[in-house]
């Protein structure tokens, strides 16, 4: 796991600015070593250890429904998928 990065208190913007626009060449370097070593990946390393990934079959159709109701809430249709998931097991278990 790389290690966090010292992040000074900043006076105002400015100064914030300044000091990342100094940190290009360290975080460049830090993200061909994370490629490098096969470390670097979509989304956080945080979510990605947090969450199991869980794989499912589903039907053509029910996929496309599920992505027209996220399109129309402005959702991507897997987060949709799994906030319904979620909805129904909690109605299922309040109702046990």
């Amino acid at each position: 796991m790389a290690k966090q990065m010292d992040i000074p208190a900043f006076k105002n913007e400015a100064e914030e600015a300044m000091w990342w626009s100094g940190q290009e060449d360290r975080i460049a370097r830090e993200f061909e070593q994370a490629i490098h070593t096969g470390q670097a990946g979509r989304g956080t390393a945080a979510r990605r250890a947090a969450l199991p990934t869980t794989t499912i079959r589903l039907d053509p159709k029910d996929i496309e429904l599920a992505r027209s109701q996220a399109e129309r809430k402005g959702l991507r249709y897997q987060t949709y998928l799994k906030m319904l998931l979620h909805e129904a097991l909690r109605s299922q278990e309040k109702a046990s």
